[in-house]
């Protein structure tokens, strides 16, 4: 009762595409079980051509097709949207929303009674399978139907439940948290370029030493401040490249910079 055999994603921009993506990759969905609406026609053609599916350009098709409805819109347009499915929409179907800022009683608002809402916050590498999910549930949401989207979510990467009072600094830190993560790809190929490496060599080997670094801290649980110590040697050249980032602030900036975004964030859900 509570499997979910198709998944219709509103909004097929960037992050749309990435779970389009993520889920067909993951081979559990088919082509012919995810659909998309898209209201700019060439992006619909872009979308069907590239991916096999139906991208409607009406949201009534999708909701109808759909077990699993996915708002993927940019935040301001959560609310046409809700008004435009608010009675298409049946408590037998789930709605799932990855707007930043936007709250579960907001949504409630504008939807029948009993429908079950589900509030995601994901980010880019959902594309590759490897994103970072945080979800949370409307009261009226059947635990097998949150643990049926858990498992649906979990084909794109980890997903953990947490309270919605957290998703504010989880949009700060998971949803904005790649940009950050590429900038730094992106200096450290620049100097492998400085130091007279080919670019895509650079870019190799930078996007290489970040992903490795991230699977040691998530496959062996131990705290970042022990792996660096592991790859500190007393008057090396590690720790003469440590000393240089503590000097530019990187530490600080990059948690300002997770301050910064969660404060947007915040700004959103009051907009």
């Amino acid at each position: 009762m509570n499997k979910i055999r198709k998944i219709g994603i509103i909004g097929a921009g960037n992050m749309g595409e990435a779970l389009i993506a993520g889920f067909l990759k993951s081979k559990a969905f088919s082509p012919q079980d995810v659909y998309a609406s898209e209201i700019i026609e060439k992006r619909r053609k872009y979308i069907t051509s590239n991916y096999h599916i139906k991208c409607f350009d009406d949201l009534k098709n999708l909701v109808e097709s759909s077990d699993l409805i996915m708002i993927a819109v940019k935040p301001y347009d959560v609310k046409n949207v809700l008004e435009s499915i608010g009675k298409e929409i049946t408590p037998e179907k789930t709605l799932l929303s990855i707007a930043a800022g936007i709250k579960l009683d907001y949504m409630k608002k504008y939807l029948p009674e009993d429908v079950p809402i589900i509030r995601v916050m994901p980010n880019i590498a959902c594309f590759v399978r490897e994103g970072m999910m945080a979800v949370c549930s409307s009261d009226n949401t059947p635990k097998e139907k949150l643990e049926a989207v858990k498992d649906v979510l979990s084909l794109l990467g980890r997903v953990i439940i947490l309270d919605e009072k957290y998703f504010d600094a989880v949009t700060g830190l998971v949803g904005s948290g790649p940009a950050y993560i590429y900038l730094v790809i992106e200096a450290l190929s620049d100097a492998g370029v400085r130091l007279g490496l080919p670019r895509d060599v650079a870019i190799t080997l930078s996007a290489q030493t970040t992903l490795g670094a991230g699977k040691m801290v998530v496959e062996t649980g131990e705290h970042p401040a022990k792996l660096k110590d592991m790859v500190v040697t007393p008057g090396g050249t590690t720790i003469e490249g440590l000393v240089e980032l503590e000097r530019g602030r990187v530490r600080a900036t990059l948690i300002d910079a997770v301050i910064k975004a969660t404060e947007r964030a915040k700004e959103l859900s009051k907009a």
